[in-house]
Protein backbone atom coordinates (compact mmCIF):
# COMPACT_ATOMS: atom_id res chain seq x y z
CA UNK A 1 0.00 0.00 0.00
CA UNK A 2 3.07 2.49 0.78
CA UNK A 3 4.13 1.99 -2.80
CA UNK A 4 0.88 3.01 -4.07
CA UNK A 5 0.87 6.26 -1.72
CA UNK A 6 4.57 7.14 -2.39
CA UNK A 7 3.57 6.61 -6.23
CA UNK A 8 0.66 8.72 -5.95
CA UNK A 9 2.71 11.44 -4.18
CA UNK A 10 5.05 11.62 -6.90
CA UNK A 11 2.78 12.49 -9.28
CA UNK A 12 1.29 15.28 -6.81
CA UNK A 13 4.40 16.59 -6.55
CA UNK A 14 5.52 16.64 -10.63
CA UNK A 15 1.85 18.12 -10.62
CA UNK A 16 3.13 21.00 -8.76
CA UNK A 17 0.38 20.27 -6.02
CA UNK A 18 2.12 19.75 -3.22
CA UNK A 19 3.76 22.00 -0.13
CA UNK A 20 6.80 20.41 1.33
CA UNK A 21 8.36 21.15 4.80
CA UNK A 22 6.85 23.21 7.71
CA UNK A 23 7.04 26.60 6.17
CA UNK A 24 5.42 25.53 3.10
CA UNK A 25 2.74 23.45 4.71
CA UNK A 26 2.10 26.72 7.16
CA UNK A 27 2.26 28.96 4.07
CA UNK A 28 -0.14 27.03 2.17
CA UNK A 29 -2.63 26.89 4.92
CA UNK A 30 -2.57 30.21 6.13
CA UNK A 31 -3.62 30.95 1.76
CA UNK A 32 -6.70 28.55 2.39
CA UNK A 33 -4.47 26.17 -0.44
CA UNK A 34 -4.49 23.47 1.97
CA UNK A 35 -6.87 20.22 1.51
CA UNK A 36 -4.99 17.51 3.35
CA UNK A 37 -1.63 17.16 5.63
CA UNK A 38 0.46 14.02 5.25
CA UNK A 39 3.09 13.31 8.11
CA UNK A 40 6.34 11.04 7.99
CA UNK A 41 5.86 8.77 10.90
CA UNK A 42 9.52 9.63 12.46
CA UNK A 43 8.99 13.51 12.71
CA UNK A 44 9.78 14.61 15.94
CA UNK A 45 7.06 15.34 18.72
CA UNK A 46 7.49 19.32 18.39
CA UNK A 47 6.50 18.99 14.43
CA UNK A 48 4.01 16.71 15.51
CA UNK A 49 2.48 19.01 17.96
CA UNK A 50 2.54 22.18 15.15
CA UNK A 51 1.28 20.29 12.59
CA UNK A 52 -2.10 19.62 15.10
CA UNK A 53 -1.83 23.43 15.40
CA UNK A 54 -1.88 24.49 12.02
CA UNK A 55 -4.87 21.58 10.88
CA UNK A 56 -7.03 22.86 13.65
CA UNK A 57 -6.08 26.37 12.42
CA UNK A 58 -7.63 25.91 8.97
CA UNK A 59 -9.59 23.52 9.92
CA UNK A 60 -7.77 20.40 7.67
CA UNK A 61 -7.78 16.74 7.89
CA UNK A 62 -4.32 15.44 8.73
CA UNK A 63 -2.53 12.13 8.20
CA UNK A 64 -0.19 10.51 10.86
CA UNK A 65 1.23 8.17 8.13
CA UNK A 66 3.71 5.31 9.19
CA UNK A 67 5.84 6.27 5.78
CA UNK A 68 9.18 7.68 7.34
CA UNK A 69 11.03 10.55 5.79
CA UNK A 70 13.18 8.78 3.82
CA UNK A 71 10.48 7.33 1.37
CA UNK A 72 9.14 10.39 1.21
CA UNK A 73 12.46 11.53 0.32
CA UNK A 74 12.86 8.68 -2.68
CA UNK A 75 8.97 9.20 -3.77
CA UNK A 76 9.00 13.27 -4.02
CA UNK A 77 12.37 14.26 -4.47
CA UNK A 78 13.06 15.75 -1.01
CA UNK A 79 13.06 14.06 2.51
CA UNK A 80 10.07 15.98 4.28
CA UNK A 81 8.60 15.17 7.18
CA UNK A 82 5.19 17.16 6.43
CA UNK A 83 3.28 17.52 3.09
CA UNK A 84 0.27 19.51 2.44
CA UNK A 85 -2.06 18.01 -0.79
CA UNK A 86 -3.37 21.55 -2.25
CA UNK A 87 -5.81 20.28 -4.52
CA UNK A 88 -9.16 18.46 -3.94
CA UNK A 89 -8.55 15.83 -6.20
CA UNK A 90 -5.76 14.45 -5.23
CA UNK A 91 -6.32 15.27 -1.46
CA UNK A 92 -9.71 12.48 -1.74
CA UNK A 93 -7.45 9.59 -3.81
CA UNK A 94 -4.90 9.86 -0.84
CA UNK A 95 -7.01 9.87 2.17
CA UNK A 96 -8.64 6.32 -0.24
CA UNK A 97 -5.29 5.11 -0.15
CA UNK A 98 -4.48 5.53 3.55
CA UNK A 99 -7.90 4.36 4.44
Amino acid sequence: MDKKILDFLGIARRAGRLSLGTDAVMEAVNKKKSKLIITACDISERTRNNVVKIAKQGNIKTVFSEIPMESFGSAIGKAVGIISVNDEGFAKRLEELFA
